[in-house]
């Protein structure tokens, strides 16, 4: 127990025997929490550091209602966490869970759940499924899109407090000499300075705001199928105040470093759709350089000094010159335009690689419905396709002179239509390459037959009717999409870089 004293020690022998028999307790630092077979019990430490204070019960309570409410945005369904708890002292000396009597201390009571539900855990035993990506994205943008926006407007400024942080712990943690760690911060004070009127017009929009602050695999589980996000940062109202995109960047850097590439691009996909980021994405390689920056000195900090150093790697991977480029996916229904695009986006651009734009999803995205809602006829007659198309062209446009990568994929059966995309790129100044899959037909009829739960609504008749579409002179490199799509994946990387 420490220097916690008797109400201490006598406080946690409570919260076990309510826990009951065979209780486990893990410490950290700031905390020790109970968990028993139907009931967790999160308990501060009477502490007082630089950057907390619970030294007394009412700083407890204070901050355990914290943690509850702030988590609650993750977890509307309390499917973790169930409330906070005053620990009181009774009039005959004895303690009791939200009693009346003298404040002794305070608990966040939560729910267990198996830890192999983790995300830690998943991401090292294979490719993350696709939709539980999906679902995760989806939660971070609404949990960012409800977020309390901050009064503060110095974005930049905001960010170049964690650049001195990082600064001084390079060397401090033994990372690296103090001639390493000079050049080290004076590349990233050289991308703060590109990126500054960005950021400080990004927080003068308001997307400076109260976030998770604490956005890793570790705090990520799942339960019934579902990413639930919990433990976010509660004691510490500065660090969790920030860009949205780098709460969001912590996630994306710690899918990449444990080399789960296609989860971490697809995760920014899927928040971009949700949040129509275009313009942010010229800051992601510096916030993920950032994120992977502080956990390289805390890992080196810790005494893993192998551990820090592939942090550092990747923070050398974020800050190396990328260049922007335009790859456009054709064929028709079934040929397996978007898998492709799923498997080349990682490669392709600044890290976390290209932004896709679906025209799939950029038309149920038009209609105001969910990617794998059916929509009728009316929402494919001329008129809207003309007008999904165009909102593709218009979001790649954006997202070149943002300097990213963008996988254009859609039918682009016209030839109208693969001249306009190829135009875009031209008036970037970006390279280009477009890709037509051929695919016999009847594995194309076969291909679209078994799909379910996809942003694509075609269907057999509609592979049908394309059959007889005036296609044009097809200029695209042309490639035979029956091969296995992760060789056919890596032909087109080979093309789009060459």
């Amino acid at each position: 127990m420490g220097d916690e004293g008797a109400d201490g020690a006598e406080v946690f022998a409570f919260l076990k025997d309510l826990a009951g028999e065979g209780a486990e307790v893990v410490t950290t630092h700031i905390s020790r929490v109970v968990i028993g077979r139907e009931v967790v019990f999160k308990l501060k430490k009477p502490v007082k550091l630089p950057y907390l204070d619970f030294s007394t019960p009412a700083l407890r309570l204070g901050f355990c209602e914290r943690e509850y409410a702030l988590n609650r945005r993750s977890d509307p369904d309390g499917l973790i966490y169930s409330g906070a708890s005053r620990i009181a002292r009774r009039a005959d000396g004895s303690l009791a869970l939200d009693g009346e009597g003298e404040l002794v201390d305070a608990v966040v009571r939560m729910r267990p759940f198996d830890q192999a539900g983790l995300l830690d855990r998943l991401a090292g035993e294979g490719p993350l499924p696709g939709d539980l990506v999906d679902r995760l994205a989806a939660d971070i943008a609404a949990l960012h899109a409800a977020a309390e926006v901050s009064a503060d407007r110095a974005g930049a400024a905001r960010m170049a407090r964690v650049l001195d942080v990082n600064a001084a712990a390079f060397t401090a943690s033994g990372l690296m000499d103090e001639a390493a760690a000079r050049q080290l911060d004076g590349l990233f004070r050289a991308a703060l300075d590109r990126h500054a009127a960005l950021l400080d017009s990004r927080a003068a929009a308001g997307l400076v705001r109260r976030c998770h602050g604490d956005l890793h695999l570790r705090n990520i589980c799942t339960i019934d199928g579902r990413p639930v996000i919990f433990d976010c940062l509660e004691f510490d109202e500065d660090l969790a105040t920030t860009d949205v995109l780098y709460d969001l960047a912590f996630l994306v850097m710690d899918l990449w470093h444990r080399g789960q590439k296609t989860a971490a691009n697809r995760v920014m996909n899927r928040y971009c759709d949700a949040r129509a980021e275009a313009g942010g994405l010229a800051l992601m390689p510096f916030l993920v350089a950032v994120r992977a920056a502080v956990r390289a000195h805390v890992t080196a900090a810790a005494g893993d000094a192998g551990e820090a150093q592939t942090y550092l790697a990747l923070v050398r991977e974020a800050l190396a010159p990328a260049t922007p480029r335009l790859l456009a996916v054709g064929g028709l229904s079934g040929s397996g335009k978007s898998t492709l695009a799923t498997l080349v986006a990682p490669s392709l651009g600044p890290l976390p690689g290209a932004r896709i734009l679906s025209s799939d999803r950029l038309r149920k995205a038009r209609f105001g419905v969910a990617p794998t809602e059916r929509l009728g006829p009316e929402a494919y007659c001329p008129e809207v396709s003309t007008a999904v198309y165009g909102a593709m062209r218009e979001g790649a446009a954006a997202v070149l002179a943002a300097g990213h990568a963008v996988v254009a994929d859609a039918v682009h059966a016209r030839s109208a239509e693969r001249e306009a995309v190829e135009a875009v790129a031209r008036a970037a100044g970006c390279r280009f390459t477009g890709i037509w899959l051929d695919v016999p037909p009847g594995r194309l009829k076969a291909r679209v037959a078994a799909r379910q739960g996809d942003p694509s609504d075609a269907t057999v008749d509609t592979v049908e009717a394309q059959f007889g579409y005036d296609l044009g002179v097809i200029g695209w490199r042309r490639l035979d999409a029956g091969r296995p799509q992760e060789e056919l994946a890596a032909e087109i990387v080979a093309s789009a870089q060459a």
